[in-house]
């Protein structure tokens, strides 16, 4: 949210900087992210003059150019070489000098420097409005007021406006502090606490009385639906003329990035972000049977927007209908055929307070994000809206002329009235962790705008008022305390009471952090994703479970797998040029029960990812990318530190692997890990090779429970690999090969792994299987004919049992 310091300082008396201001609301959490200049004209006109033109003669090697003499106030004038065909001697003009930087309405911008054209010397332009941002002609240079004062400085002659922008993060819960009117609250608080002799305080300017009436345009409201629309007010206004906007209410909105489009619908704008209360303004004309009526949308009823979409509205919409159709859909978006325009004469204006859950719902669903909806969504304070209307009319009637067609209309069905609070002193300083001032705290209370409506011993009765639609309990009010007294001014105790906790068999925690020290001294970096992410990512097939209230479309489902997470993660590194990845992380994943009278089950995984080269670039030749051997190291390590030995692995069935292997333990799947199938990769837009891997957390976890310490003296004799690539039927897995190996060679066969796996169209149905075996014999040195007797041992088993050929 931006806020404008000069338009703060309208409606609160300090003269402290934008940077004290900031730092101010940042340590009462109104987080000030950053902070930028703003001026009404890019550039700020800096370094443009009033000159003179003393003389004015042809270029004589030019026909369309003109040599002039410029005073622009110094000692000497300025020779300037002049294409307008306008120019002329005695002018008063806008002079560039030797050094500015020009910012045109259209192209890149330029500086002005000392040059020659065609032989003779420039020092400096004289400027078409078009050049400097100040209008869009280009027919000739801009000619001023004889009165004009030769050196006085462009900016001052055109008034241009500088402000500072304080960009103010703000938090779901602070509805109270979008607009100028609230940060102005939690500043005057902050400095009649931090300084006893402020007198800072929130002052509204530019209301009056409402002017009379002439009864000449008459509206009937009708509220069908009360809980969704607690108030509604509204005023006719006649006679106006809808154009351009004046300069300082386009500079005002521009200042905060918004787009001035009329005056109508500018003063709206400007009203809700000075007062937090959005407006909109209907084209009187457009009211038909001069009814207008706040229902719920008809199930299937059609309504274009503003953007000119038609909508399929449903039964949940609140909308703001005449007497045939809606108009507006409620809090969240106009209408196309009830907008404003240049032809309009006559406006029903609207200030209500609709329900947060209301206009929440409509703005999910339909996919509409408003400043308008941004506040109902928190929560508006119902008794701004005659404030605003008050506001509003004031502006229009200034600006754009009129009269008060119908007094205001305002229905309030049932008072919202101020939330009633009991708050201690004593539970206040308990939480807060330090003795204050009773007559401080009492203090920071009051100035917070807060009402005290009955005082005893120990505490208060408060009446908190609407627009802190998050204070409704006592600790909210101890918070409201803090944050104003400041966080840092409560000292960090000297010493610290804990209570000890021993728990021997917290193997959860023992895992999490053995898991973390292994993956990370392995080069690993931890990713936390989201659980939330994008139905497009599985098939129709998939069981998901739906986000009944969505962020977005790409955050509609809980995840059911850790897959797509750790690629959207990739894709980001990849896009930004780190392309060489090596992520994990430790999540849940979420699915439909299997247990009756049970809706949901998570469960807990650890995923690996490897992407690109191994190693850095380096001078010594280490190309290495990632492959399926490398991740497979890694997991066989993680397990190793995790004290698990005993597993199969055996080939994966993975829907989401192109090939890889599936570890068992205690016949039950301990991990998956392959490479990722393109077509998962595809949709995330990442092109090269991803490899992954799953681990089952409650399997890993008891595995790890489990275990025991065995030592195993180290052989004294060296162990000896051999390897083989065997071309192999696709239907015969990894699991056969292995269980094989170890079968035909009881004594020497210490460990058989596999490192590669092919397969390709030229191999029909056949694929590559890449195997390494490791031979150790405790007792002594093998020889060559005992390591080549267990290999043809071996190769002759694979023939016979398996039809393999040796590649």
């Amino acid at each position: 949210m931006k806020i404008s310091t000069n338009w703060l300082k309208t409606l609160i008396n300090t003269e402290h900087s934008a940077e004290e201001i900031a730092s101010l609301l940042t340590a009462a959490g109104l987080e000030v992210e950053g902070i930028e200049q703003f001026e009404s004209v890019k550039g700020g006109l800096k370094g443009l003059v009033v000159g003179q033109v003393l003389e004015c003669g042809k270029h004589p090697d030019a026909d369309r150019l003109s040599l002039t003499k410029v005073d622009i106030g110094t000692s000497e004038p300025l020779s300037i070489v002049c294409g307008a065909p306008n120019v002329a001697a005695g002018q008063k003009v806008i002079v560039a000098t030797i050094g500015t930087k020009l910012y045109p309405n259209e192209g890149e911008s330029f500086e002005i420097k000392k040059s020659k054209i065609r032989g003779a010397a420039s020092e400096g332009m004289i400027c078409a409005e078009d050049e400097i941002g100040l209008g869009k002609s280009h027919a000739g240079i801009m000619v001023l007021p004889e009165e004009t004062s030769i050196g006085m400085p462009a900016s001052e002659y055109f008034n241009i406006e500088s402000d500072t922008i304080l960009e103010i993060g703000l938090t779901p819960n602070r509805s109270d502090a979008a607009s100028h009117l609230g940060v102005a609250r939690d500043l005057a608080a902050i400095l009649k606490s931090k300084e006893e002799t402020s007198n800072a305080s929130v002052e509204l300017k530019g209301f009056w009385d409402f002017p009379e009436s002439n009864n000449s345009a008459l509206v009937q409201v009708e509220i069908e639906n009360a809980e969704a629309c607690k108030r509604y007010s509204g005023i006719v206004i006649t006679g106006i003329k809808v154009e351009e906007s004046p300069a300082w209410l386009k500079n005002r909105l521009k200042s905060i990035g918004l787009r001035p489009i009329n005056n109508i619908v500018d003063i709206t704008n400007y009203v809700l972000h000075e007062l937090g209360q959005p407006l909109h303004a209907f084209d009187f004309a457009k009211i038909k049977g001069n009814k207008i009526i706040v229902r719920n949308a008809k199930q299937g009823e059609k309504f274009k927007t503003l953007d000119a979409i038609e909508r399929t509205l449903t039964s949940e919409d609140l909308v703001i209908c005449h007497e045939n159709a809606p108009m507006c859909l409620a809090g969240v978006f106009g209408g196309f055929e009830s907008g404003v325009n240049e032809n309009t004469t006559a406006i029903f204006l609207e200030s209500a307070y609709f329900d947060p859950s209301s206009v929440r719902k409509t703005s999910k669903h339909h996919g509409l994000k408003t400043d308008a909806s941004f506040r109902f969504e928190r929560g508006t304070d119902p008794n701004m809206t005659i404030v605003a209307l008050n506001r509003a009319v004031n502006l229009i009637l200034e600006i754009a002329g009129g009269t008060i067609g119908m007094d205001v209309v305002d229905l309030y069905p049932e008072r919202m009235e101020p939330f009633k609070i009991g708050f201690s002193y004593t539970n206040c300083q308990d939480l807060i962790g330090k003795e204050i001032e009773r007559s401080k705290i009492k203090n920071i209370i009051l100035n917070l705008g807060i009402e005290v409506e009955n005082e005893g011993g120990d505490g208060l009765v408060l009446l908190v008022p609407r627009y802190k639609s998050d204070v409704t309990r006592e600790v909210d009010v101890i918070e409201e305390v803090m944050r104003i007294y400041g966080y840092n001014n409560v000292e960090v105790s000297k010493s610290i009471s804990y209570t000890a906790f021993n728990a021997p068999k917290n193997y959860e925690v023992k895992l999490q952090n053995k898991v973390a020290e292994v993956l990370e001294g392995s080069g690993f970096n931890e990713i936390i994703c989201l659980s939330l992410t994008k139905e497009s990512y599985y098939s129709e097939e998939t069981k998901k479970i739906k986000v009944l209230n969505p962020l977005s479309n790409d955050l509609n489902i809980l995840r059911s797998d850790m897959l797509y997470s750790g690629l959207e993660a990739i894709a980001y590194n990849i896009n930004r040029k780190n392309a060489d990845l090596k992520f994990y992380e430790l999540g849940r994943t979420y699915h439909h029960s299997e247990k009756e009278g049970i809706l949901y089950s998570e469960q807990k995984h650890i995923s690996l990812f490897v992407t690109g080269k191994l190693f850095p670039q380096n001078p010594y030749g280490l190309t290495q990318s990632s492959d399926l051997s490398y991740l497979k190291a890694a997991l066989e390590n993680l397990f190793l530190k995790c004290g698990i030995s005993k597993y199969q692995s055996i080939e994966s069935t993975h829907t989401n692997l192109q090939y890889g292997l599936n570890y068992q333990l205690n016949n039950k799947s301990l991990a998956d890990i392959g490479l990722v199938k393109k077509s998962h990769l595809k949709l995330v837009d990442i092109t090269q090779p991803v490899f992954y891997a799953c681990i089952n957390w409650d399997h890993l976890v008891k595995a790890f429970s489990k275990q025991k310490i065995e030592f195993d003296e180290i052989s004294k004799f060296p162990s000896v690999r051999r390897d083989l690539a065997l071309l192999i039927d696709r239907s015969v897995k990894y699991s056969q090969i292995e269980e094989l190996a170890y079968a035909t060679e009881k004594k020497f066969l210490h460990e058989v792994n596999l490192f590669d796996i092919y397969e390709g169209e030229k191999l029909g149905n056949k694929k590559s299987y890449a195997l390494s075996f490791t031979l150790l014999d405790k007792e002594a040195t093998l020889t060559d004919k005992q390591i080549e007797g267990v290999m043809e041992k071996l190769i002759r088993t694979y023939k016979e049992k398996l039809g393999a050929e040796i590649r």
